[in-house]
């Protein structure tokens, strides 16, 4: 009996060492990593126009590339320090889960599964949205719900595809869905007319319409199929990391509400408002906990702007899009968007 107790506890305690093992490779510094390398690596989407997208010289530029910006910013006083990799609707997670990127900031839907099942966290919500479709004028189309029997094309990978198949199956009503690997694929079958409708977020639609051969022959239906939550994504098992995105995030939403800008930074930082002097790291270190100095939220305005800044530039009346707020403006002007309190 004395030699099984001892075989057991030995085994108790190797099994012990091994989760401690395991727990120290999951908790893995990626803050550190990204110190050390020089840089930020980050996932963005492989074009989509005021997301992300190069422009004529080459340059990243777009809502979620300046959320990329913004990390570096708060990291090395410098946006300028980030890689960014291009990847389609199928390779994302993958390149997460790998280590190829130390965040996605794409359009990625916020979904149980994917968090839950993939060892993924999303570090809030930036962005908004719902699946709606493109069809052509000439069909004569103002809804959804007489789309049976069509075929619509659609991105591969995506919650497109099960947003597509809920709907037509709680309506009873059937449809071909003909998908691509990437959305560009996707819009091109369409406009070559391989597909009767195109589908997809909300906010894609209406850049991916300017690229038809004749735009205006196209419309976007009304409806709204599906709430799609968009936000940059973290790997599972490193808190600090997954806090600094979370912040950077929260920090964009609380300097526009405080109205805190790129252009009024320096005389934000000579406010009696405490909210603002703790945020931009005039009174406290609220840095520390995350990593970083007691100015890195001043480092993601004097770099960024705060999120309005960043939303009307590449989305916004600054844009060609042209969005309307909607949805994604502060909850004190009618939207959803609130961030909790640096203090």
């Amino acid at each position: 009996m004395n030699c099984f107790g001892g075989l057991s506890r030995s085994l108790a305690l190797g099994f012990s060492l091994g989760l401690v093992l395991y727990g120290a490779v999951a908790r893995a510094d990626t803050l550190d990593d990204v110190h050390r390398r020089g840089y930020l690596v980050c996932g963005v989407n492989t074009g989509l126009a005021g997301f992300g997208l190069p422009d004529d010289r080459g340059t990243w530029r777009g809502f979620d590339i300046d959320y990329c910006r913004a990390v570096a910013a708060t990291i090395f006083d410098d946006p300028d320090k980030v890689k960014f990799i291009p990847l389609s609707g199928k390779d994302r997670f993958t390149a997460l889960q790998s280590g190829e990127v130390d965040m996605l900031s794409r359009n990625t839907t916020w979904t149980q599964s994917r968090e839950a099942g993939q060892g993924l966290l999303f570090a809030g919500i930036n962005y908004f949205d719902g699946q709606g479709f493109l069809v052509r004028k000439s069909l004569g189309l103002d809804s959804a719900m007489k789309l049976n029997g069509a075929s619509i094309c659609a991105q591969q990978g995506t919650t497109t595809e099960l947003n597509l198949a809920d709907y037509f199956r709680a309506h009873g009503l059937k449809a071909e869905t003909v998908v691509f690997s990437t959305s560009d694929e996707a819009i091109k079958a369409y406009d070559s007319g391989r597909c009767d409708a195109y589908t997809t977020d909300g906010s894609a639609l209406y850049p991916q319409r300017l690229k038809l051969t004749s735009p205006d022959d196209h419309v976007v239906l009304a409806d709204t199929i599906s709430k799609e939550p968009f936000g940059p994504v973290v790997r599972q098992g490193d808190d600090r990391w997954f806090n600094l995105v979370k912040w950077t995030h929260f920090a964009l939403l609380d300097a526009e509400e405080l109205g805190a800008t790129s252009q009024n930074l320096a005389a934000m930082r000579q406010s009696d408002n405490p909210e603002i002097r703790r945020l931009l790291g005039v009174e406290g270190d609220y840095g520390a906990g995350l990593g970083l100095t007691p100015d890195w939220a001043a480092r993601i305005l004097k770099a960024v702007g705060n999120y309005g800044e960043i939303f009307e530039r590449n989305l916004g009346a600054g844009s060609p899009l042209k969005i309307p707020r909607g949805r994604n403006a502060l909850w004190r002007e009618g939207g959803l968007h609130y961030a909790p309190p640096v203090r």
